[in-house]
């Protein structure tokens, strides 16, 4: 294990030099998934709490079904079905990364809807109306800049969710594939070598669970200072 700080995997390849890539790699499906979760999720929460009636009833009972199903089966189907359709053994990080965001909206859509609902009775939206702003105008000039607070809160714990579900996907075999490092699959990969080379496992599981408290974190601490009943 000389020269190999937190010694080398099961190839002879160094695990800090691939923990750290797997760490960009983890926190890029992450980040791009949270983003696509977070302006699907928005856009019809918003559309859904300004409008309500018959919009509103159709966006939420469309989120209802999504909800109702258990998220980690539906990623498994949906990565086999996409890796059969393509002809490819192995999903590529876009696949991923627009398969979690598509199923990960609904949190964020009940959020942004709720937060509409209270905020399109206020008096500042009733005079933003008898000025004769268009809709666009008024959902997104303002009353979601007085909404980004849950949101961002939210956000960030997504990021940590996503950090999961990416990692259990490829632990599992439906997510990035080896040779690309990932948290997930170096995990998957240390298994057979458990009884002579625990290292292998420990580490990127100190990562995914040190990363993930990171940003709980911050999400906790993002959601006090935001919150104007604290202060």
């Amino acid at each position: 294990m000389a020269g190999h700080l937190l010694g080398t995997d099961e190839n002879g390849r160094d695990l800090l030099s691939r923990l750290i890539f797997g760490a960009r790699i983890s926190l890029t499906v992450a980040i791009f998934a949270v983003t696509m979760e977070i302006v699907l999720g928005t856009i019809l929460g918003a559309v859904a709490g300004f409008y309500g009636k018959a919009i509103d009833f159709a966006i939420m009972r469309l989120t209802d079904v999504v909800l109702s199903i258990p998220i980690l089966p539906l990623l498994l189907v949906l990565t086999a079905i996409v890796a059969q359709t393509s002809n490819k053994a192995a999903l590529n990080f876009f696949t991923i990364v627009l398969i979690i965001g598509f199923v990960s909206w609904p949190a964020v859509a009940r959020i942004v809807r709720a937060t509409f609902l209270s905020l399109r009775e206020r008096e500042y939206a009733e005079a933003a109306r008898a000025l004769g702003n268009p809709d666009w105008r008024i959902i997104f000039r303002h009353l979601l800049p007085n909404a980004m607070a849950p949101i961002i809160v939210q956000a960030t714990l997504e990021v940590a969710n996503v950090i999961i579900l990416e990692s259990t996907l490829s632990f599992l075999g439906f997510g990035i594939q080896p040779p690309t490092a990932s948290w997930g699959n170096m995990l998957a990969n240390a298994q057979a070598n458990m009884a002579i080379a625990p290292w292998a496992a420990i580490f990127p599981g100190l990562c995914i669970l040190v990363t993930v408290l990171a940003i709980n974190y911050l999400g906790d601490g993002l959601r006090d200072a935001l919150d104007p009943n604290m202060k």
